[in-house]
Formats: C-alpha cells, structure tokens, sequence
C-alpha cells in the first residue's frame, strides 16, 4: 500500500478549505512511487494530483532523479490545439481546472516513452512549472548520418536505437515497442557547426511514401528525385504531425514555466490560445545532452494565439527546434454568408485552427477586406453558436454595415498582449527567428539571433495561414544578429523583414505600423539588413553593420535596406 506522510496536510487542507476555499498543503509524489512504479509513475502521479485537487493543495513536489512515464495509465482529452494536430490526447500532468498551484521538480527528470503529452493547462490560474526535465526515450523525428550521395539517392546510417523497417519499398522508423513514427519531410543539418545545413532545402514527402532499400547494417539507400546533401552531415526526417506539444495553455491564465529543459516533444514547445499573463522564465530547449541528436522539439519554440495581458520571456534558449523560435498572433476567422443585418456565419479557413473557439460574447471584433487587409469596420458580439469545429454563427449588437462580402475575415480586436522578450539566445533552428504579431506595446532586447532565416519576421495575412497581425509599437534594441538568412532562401529577405499578404495594394493603407530599431549590432555575410512592405512609421538608427565571410553569400543583391513603395514614414539612419 502506498504510504501517504501527507495525512496531516491534508487534513488541515481541508479544514481550511471549508474556512477560506483554498488548502495551500504541500504534496509529495514520492509518497505514492513504489517499486512497481519505477517503469511507470503515472499511476503514482495520478494518484498525488487528486490528492491535490481534493485537498485543494498549493504545490506538489518531484523527487529526484528520473521519472520513466508511459501513455497506457495517463489521462485523455480531445483537444484542438491551435497550429498543432487535433486529437485524442494521452497526457501526464493534466492539470485541468486548477489555481494557484505549482508543481515543483527537484532537479527531476521526466522521461517519456510514446505518444503522450507532458503537460495541459485548460481552464487554469496561477499555475507555476518549476526545476524539472523533459525527455523521450524516443524522438518523434528521426535522424541518421548520411554516408554516401548520388543522382537521386543518398545513403543513410540509422543509429541503433531506430527500428528501421521497408514496406512495399519504403521506409518506416518504429521504437522498440514496434510504435511507428510516420515523417513527412527531410532536412540537412551541419553536426559540427550544430545547426540547420548552409542553403539546406526542405524536401516534402507524402506521409510513409519515402523509397529505399537496405544496402547494409543499418545503412538504407533512400531515393528521391532532385535530392543533394553532403556526406558527414544529418538527415533529419521530420515528425509527419504535431501530436504531442510540450505545454499546453488554453483559457487560462497566470502561467510562469520557469527553469525548465525541454529537450524533446512531438509538437510544439509551448503553445498557448485565448490566455493571459504568461511568462517563460530560463525556458531551455535544446538538443538532449550527451545523446548525439541535432534536433531538440519537432515544430515551433513557443507560439501564442489570441492572447493577452503579456508574454514574458526571459533569459530563455532556443535552439535547435525545427521551426520558428515564436510566433505571436490573432487569428482570422472567413465569413461564408451574412444571415441577416446582424448576423454572420464564419469558418475556419486554416485546417490547423479548427476547433478553437475565440468568440465570446461582448467582445469587440474586427472585420477585414481580406485582399487590402484594411478594416471595415468594428462591432461587438451579442452571441455566439458553435455548429461544429468548422463553422460557428455569430451575431452582434448593431447592424451591420453595406459592403461585407463572403471570404472577408473577422478578428478579435480588443485585447493584445505586451510582449517583452529580454536576454534569450535564438539558434540552430530551421526558418525563422521570432514572428511577431500582436497590436499590443512588444520590446525585444538583449537577445542573441543566428537564425537561417528571417531573425524577425512581421508578416500577417487572411487569404493563407489567416493569422491576424499588424503591429502597432515594437522597440528592437540592444541585440546580436549574427550571420542570419544562412538557411533556404525562402526562410527570409533580410534579417528582419516587414511584410503581409496583401493581394490588392490599391488601397494605400500599410498593414504595420510604430516600429523602432535601435543601438543592435548586426554580425552578417549576408548584407540584407531590412525588408519593408507595408510599413507606416519605421526608425532604424544608431545600429552597428559588420561584415563577415564566414558563409558564401550566394543572393545577388548587396544592398543594406530594402523599401517598397507601399510605406511611408521610414526614417533610416545609416
């Protein structure tokens, strides 16, 4: 029988909870491992959060050492994760409905084995995620080293730890509990300067569909057409979905993950929607140590959907994930029809936003011409019907007025969150550095950038991705932007680039806007500094250019600043 120290606790949780709503005991998962739970302490941490939930706890605490977690005992959700893959989640630490709770490690490392998600915060407040580890036992990417090159093929050593398997000539990457981990696409990594390989290509496959052939231990010839790389190198097969986020926040608020590792996950890093105050304090995701991969989390750093209040991130390292370090946004929402003077019937146009519901009643939204990306005009919501994860009615106060069109989009506009992003290292990664997106007042300083994209990118669009952006008040200062733009060339037009989808530029409305750089330094072979399209109000001003060769410079164009015709109020100071 599992021994419970913690009686005492909780009974004078529970007295005071019946006095004042609240416990503030102290819960210790060691009380519930026992031997049978040194494969699996799921059972064990299921049993320690409902003590907490029922005794309304302030804190459970992680022993040292390593914690083997596994999916069969964890909780389930459904959940539509903004920008991630919908579906039936094995979880950990579901944390549910709780407040003004922490759950501390000690140094603890929690080391996870299959699909399952380490944390979900939904409907949460105040939650603090202190001193701990995550990490697989295996990657939800593969990576092998690539020995040979040739007209169509390359040669590729898989590490011992890969079951390796061909089905009707293709390849298939299983761990040894025969689970399979489908791929979708390949990229090149430099393993000894550490980060995505100079001019790399994404190379986009059909899900299981990659031909080959066994030519050795553990060494497959795979075939595919138009395909370069360099021996020495990784290849890197990227995870076919995003199933398993680090940390996931939704509808909450008061978040602080601090002095975490997370050194692997099946999705996104952290991603939180339609939450406030959250801050990211000496997160660190980067490859495992001492395991010999390239690659640390299989999609974005951290990403941050219709929030609010601010986003925090401090003294954080990101490095080595396969996509972009952040991206920060709003989303927009397509109108199929207007269903009366008041009314209109929505969809989501985005596949990886179906599902997420930002529309509350008496908030204030805009609605947008999708091809200008201008607003026409703002109202507030009186009600809201959900018909399914695709569509939703909703209607508003006041009537409506003439000229709202179908695929014109709508987005929340009355609350954005205040960004500060101070003293983090951005490296490694494939694409770009930061996305930034919010109206709210964003500082960015002290922050070190080697990105092989776009160290900054603003950008926004509601034709595309639909995500809401246009930014109102961005103070850039005091950062290190070293030899950026190394990557594919689509990844970025110049380190920090100003851009949006606008289809019709008749308009004569720039889309961003309050955007200032200041006293940075940028370290680069690549000379392309800014690139402005739809920019109203842009100071660049006391910045240092140095110029390097450590990277052939193979774009062309040499000049420092370029500026379309559709800005204005640029003010730049060489």
């Amino acid at each position: 029988m599992k021994k419970r120290f913690f009686a005492f606790w909780a009974t004078t949780a529970l007295l005071f909870a019946s006095c004042a709503g609240s416990g503030g005991g102290t819960v210790y998962l060691s009380d519930y491992l026992t031997e049978a739970d040194k494969d699996d302490a799921m059972p064990a941490i299921r049993a320690a959060l409902d003590e907490c939930r029922r005794t309304h706890a302030a804190e459970l605490v992680l022993p040292e050492g390593v914690l083997n977690i596994r999916p069969e005992a964890s909780y389930e959700r459904y959940q539509c994760i903004s920008n991630n893959d919908e579906s039936l989640k094995h979880i950990a630490f579901d944390l549910g409905g709780m407040s003004h709770f922490t759950v501390r490690g000690q140094n603890t490392i929690l080391l996870f084995t299959g699909f399952i998600s380490p944390f979900s915060l939904q409907d949460c407040a105040d939650i603090t995620i202190s001193n701990l580890s995550i990490d697989y036992t295996h990657t939800f990417h593969s990576e092998g080293l690539i020995r040979a090159t040739g007209d169509g093929y390359l040669d590729v050593e898989f590490p011992a730890d890969y079951r390796i398997g061909l089905d009707n000539g293709c390849l298939y990457i299983m761990d040894n509990e025969w689970e399979t981990y489908p791929f979708g696409n390949m990229l090149e990594y430099d393993p000894v300067k550490d980060e995505v390989a100079f001019d790399a290509n994404d190379y986009w496959l059909s899900r299981q569909t990659l031909p080959a052939e066994q030519i050795g231990d553990r060494l497959y010839r795979i075939h595919k057409e138009n395909i370069k790389a360099t021996v020495g190198n990784v290849m890197v097969l990227g995870a076919a979905a995003r199933l398993n986020p680090g940390f996931f926040v939704a509808d909450s608020h008061d978040i602080l993950i601090k002095d975490v590792n997370l050194y692997h996950c099946g999705g996104m890093g952290v991603i939180a929607q339609m939450s406030r105050n959250i801050e990211l304090n000496k997160l660190v995701i980067v490859p495992s140590p001492g395991k010999g991969r390239v690659v640390s989390i299989t999609a974005d750093a951290t990403h941050f959907v219709n929030c609010s209040g601010y986003i925090r991130m401090i003294d954080c390292t990101f490095r080595n994930q396969k996509d972009d370090a952040t991206n920060i946004h709003g989303l927009y929402m397509g109108i199929d029809r207007q269903t009366s003077p008041r009314s209109l019937q929505l969809s989501w146009r985005n596949g990886a936003q179906q599902g997420l519901q930002f529309l509350r009643p008496g908030m204030t939204v805009e609605i947008v011409r999708n091809k200008t990306m201008t607003q026409l005009c703002r109202a507030t919501v009186k009600s809201v019907e959900v018909l399914n994860r695709h569509i939703t009615n909703v209607t508003f106060t006041a009537d409506l007025p003439e000229g709202i069109e179908p695929d014109m989009v709508v987005a929340a506009d009355d609350a954005y969150p205040d960004v500060l992003i101070s003293g983090c290292t951005f490296s490694g990664n494939r694409a770009r550095g930061l996305l930034l997106g919010s109206r709210g007042k964003m500082v960015l300083e002290n922050n070190y950038f080697h990105i092989p994209g776009a160290a900054i990118l603003f950008e926004g669009d509601g034709n595309y991705w639909f995500e809401q952006s246009g930014v109102r008040d961005v103070t850039i200062r005091n950062n290190v932007f070293e030899n950026c733009n190394f990557g594919y060339r689509v990844w970025g037009n110049a380190c920090i680039s100003v851009g949006s989808g606008v289809p019709d530029r008749t308009s004569g409305e720039c889309y961003h806007r309050g955007i200032t750089i200041e006293d940075n330094t940028f370290r680069v072979f690549d000379p392309r500094i800014l690139y402005l399209y739809s920019v109203d109000g842009l100071t660049f001003r006391g910045n240092r250019i140095e110029m390097t060769t450590d990277y052939p410079y193979l774009r062309g164009t040499t000049e420092h600043f370029r500026v379309l015709d559709d800005c204005k109020n640029i003010n730049i100071q060489e």
